[in-house]
């Protein structure tokens, strides 16, 4: 069945911080003017011809997984999508597989005391990785490693022990063919030593880290298993920033690209506590950064470094244990003194899993592996070692000089009889350039940017989906996207500034068949004085489809067309059927709504294919104004929140009382909760649908993460449903 589409786009921009900053303004450079009467000068004219080099790294190894040396240039051949290659790169990479001696096992005799050396001026912060020419082979027959530390959200225990590991690698397992480059990331990325053989400056450094740097920003969960501290909450300064695991991933993607230009294998040996996924992230993000691996020859091998954990269902030395009755492994027995479900252990234990999955995803398609579970962390780093074995480099300029971003897939053959195992990169995505856009090609240019492999990830983008009933086989879906204003660059013109942004998206049913799509535009005019602001605001666009039950996914991009960046956001949704759950003990109810936003229709300052008579499809929209969704789940303290659900009663003439309430909790322990809401009217006779609204000051309330928790029942069809998810209080 395919989704009727219903447009209903609006465009709100508000301010979410008090103060933005200013950029300096640049004093124009003056006019070069040419003389009438001058001389016409002999100008040099350079002309260029771009070619893509594609770098294969190829290990070639026999029965007994030993490397085979001696291939030539002549032995392999390569072919992408069927088309056969001429090898312009090859060269063999011998490393060595002896241990350096520990450097503190026969340490010399100390020296009688020199006058200490005059003051030495510290040299200049790396700030990156040296690049190499096309072509060159800047390492020769030298063993490229990774150590990067994701401080953010790593506990101090955790850092200690990385930093420990890291330290035993250097001094006991490094082998002469080895290069260690450093990496760290606590907010932002940082190259600490780029390739060297030099232990010593090495151990140095990972001796000088700041245990303990960026821990308070951890993969805070809350649910059953949250220690129940009280501590205060401290945040970040924008609604984008509370959701940390884009930033982790693209931090890593900017990390591998620094290694794009080394033709050498290399390996990324990633040390941190694990990445949560919460719910509202970006799948195009880990996409994007795998992408970017491959493309750069770069293998992850991630390392949990909470180590082996026994975790206990009370709490332990260095956490807390978990509010209410979350704790122990079981229902109260014969003198437990309580009834205690053991939740906290469930959730501990789905927690990890759920930290784990990136990392395991991002080691998978690179062709790493994800080490968990023990204390002994520089296994992981041994492991690269052992993989990154003897090999090939072959380049080879492509014949397909086109740069439309598709996937090329790659074959590799070799002609001798000893080999049993090619290990190589079996493909990559090819760049896409996208020049200024003009009316011609910016159709055609988005539809090419939706549907490439290799998502676009210059804008930042929270997008989310509800459902709402309108009949036993169809629902109405609307989707909420929202941007950061200060992804975006406004073109002044006059006394205003304004830029338009591009939408386009599809939804797609299990059999990758479109069902609903969309196309839209809006353009934003802002007086001078408010658009110095938008550094600090959020702009938000939504549109709707109607969707029969079923399991869908979303591929949404916006493009900004004063700088053409382009940003993609990729989930996956459910519709569930609500008539299957009416006939059973739980009451049916919609995607439960969560704002800080009320907007008059006519209020609104931008938009784009308004048509009033659409927006009756929407039940955000009532009386003329629309309920904006939070999408992040983000609020303020001096703000209030709205929550708007239905409750369905199918078969029901007249409006069936329910009764709703609304919690807040932290961890198991309860920090809020409303005063119970009768509703006994405002059945709709069409979808049976019953309104269920709240609006809560959130002065009272604390800073913090919370699960926000909606209870609804029905008594007289003894019927009861609750939805919970996260959001976070901003002070």
């Amino acid at each position: 069945m395919r989704a009727k589409r219903v447009v209903a786009a609006t465009f709100l921009v508000w301010l979410l911080a008090a103060y933005a900053q200013q950029a300096p303004q640049q004093t124009p450079r003056p006019p070069v003017v040419q003389q009438p009467n001058a001389p016409l000068q002999k100008q040099a004219y350079k002309f260029e011809a771009e070619a893509q080099l594609v770098v294969l790294n190829v290990s070639a190894k026999d029965k007994s997984g030993n490397p085979v040396e001696g291939l030539k240039v002549n032995d392999f051949t390569v072919t992408e999508d069927g088309k056969a290659q001429q090898v312009k790169v090859f060269e063999f990479q011998k490393l060595e597989e002896d241990v350096l001696p520990d450097p503190t096992a026969a340490a010399p005799a100390a020296a009688p005391a020199a006058a200490p050396p005059p003051p030495t001026v510290a040299p200049a912060v790396q700030t990156t990785i040296t690049p190499a020419k096309p072509g060159e082979i800047k390492y020769k027959d030298k063993r490229l490693l990774v150590l990067y530390f994701d401080f953010q959200g790593m506990p101090p225990d955790d850092q200690v022990r990385v930093q420990q590991n890291a330290l035993k690698f250097l001094k006991t397992q490094m082998t002469a063919s080895d290069l260690v480059a450093l990496m760290s990331y606590a907010g932002e990325l940082k190259v600490l030593q780029d390739f060297t053989e030099d232990r010593d400056a090495a151990i140095k450094i990972i001796n000088h880290l700041v245990i303990g740097e960026a821990s308070e920003m951890a993969n805070v969960v809350a649910d059953d298993s949250t220690e129940d501290t009280g501590a205060a909450y401290v945040a970040d300064d924008t609604e984008f920033n509370i959701f940390n695991t884009d930033r982790q991933l693209a931090s890593l993607e900017a990390a591998v690209k620094m290694l794009a230009s080394l033709p050498e294998k290399k390996a990324l040996v990633y040390f941190g506590s694990g990445v949560s996924r919460n719910g509202i992230d970006n799948d195009a993000q880990l996409r994007a950064t795998i992408n970017a691996a491959l493309r750069s020859n770069v293998s992850f091998y991630p390392v949990d470094a909470t180590g082996l954990v026994a975790g206990s269902p009370v709490g332990n030395a260095n956490v807390g244990a978990a509010g209410g009755n979350g704790a122990g492994v079981g229902g109260g027995g014969r003198g437990s003194g309580g009834n205690f479900s053991g939740s906290a252990v469930a959730a501990r234990a789905s927690d990890a899993q759920g930290l784990q999955d990136t990392l395991y995803a991002l080691a998978n398609d690179t062709g790493g592996k994800l080490f968990v579970d023990s204390n002994d962390l520089a296994v992981g780093i041994v492991q690269a070692q052992k993989d990154i074995s003897s090999y090939y480099i072959l380049g080879y300029y492509t014949t397909n000089a086109a740069l439309d971003g598709k996937f090329r897939r790659i074959k590799v053959t070799v002609n001798n009889n000893q080999i049993s195992k090619l290990d190589y990169r079996t493909g990559y995505f090819a760049s896409k350039e996208f020049k200024k856009f003009d009316s011609s090609d910016r159709e055609r240019q988005l539809q090419e940017a939706l549907m490439l492999g290799d998502p676009m990830t210059d804008l930042s983008i929270a997008l989310e989906t509800d459902y709402f009933r309108q009949a036993s086989d169809r629902y109405y879906v609307p989707i909420s996207v929202k941007l950061p204003g200060s992804d975006l660059e406004l073109a002044k013109h006059g006394n205003a500034e304004s830029t338009r942004l591009d939408f386009i998206g599809e939804v797609r049913d299990p059999k990758n068949q479109v069902v609903g799509s969309v196309r839209d535009f809006i353009t934003v005019k802002l007086k001078e004085e408010t658009a110095s602001q938008l550094a600090k605001r959020t702009i938000a666009y939504d549109t709707g489809f109607v969707l029969p039950p079923g399991s869908y996914s979303v591929k949404f991009l916006a493009r900004e067309n004063e700088t053409g960046k382009m940003g993609t956001f990729e989930a996956k949704f459910v519709v569930p059927n609500l008539s299957v759950s009416a006939n059973v003990s739980s009451l049916p109810i919609s995607s439960v709504v969560l704002s800080n936003q009320q907007e008059k229709m006519t209020d609104t300052i931008g938009g784009a294919g308004m048509n009033m008579r659409l927006f009756n499809y929407n039940p955000l929209v009532q009386n003329g104004q629309k309920l904006v969704p939070s999408v992040t789940r983000v609020f303020r303290k001096d703000q209030e929140m709205y929550v708007f659900l239905e409750a369905y009663e199918p078969t029901a003439a007249k409006t069936q009382p329910v009764i709703a309430t609304l919690a807040f909790y932290r961890g198991n322990v309860k920090a809020f909760e409303s005063a119970p809401v009768q509703i006994e009217n405002g059945l709709n006779p069409d979808t049976k649908a019953v309104p269920v609204r709240f609006v809560v000051p959130l002065s009272k309330i604390e800073p913090g993460k919370y699960i926000c928790q909606v209870s609804v029942l029905d008594p007289t069809a003894q019927k009861f449903a609750f939805w919970r998810a996260q959001m976070s209080l901003l002070p």
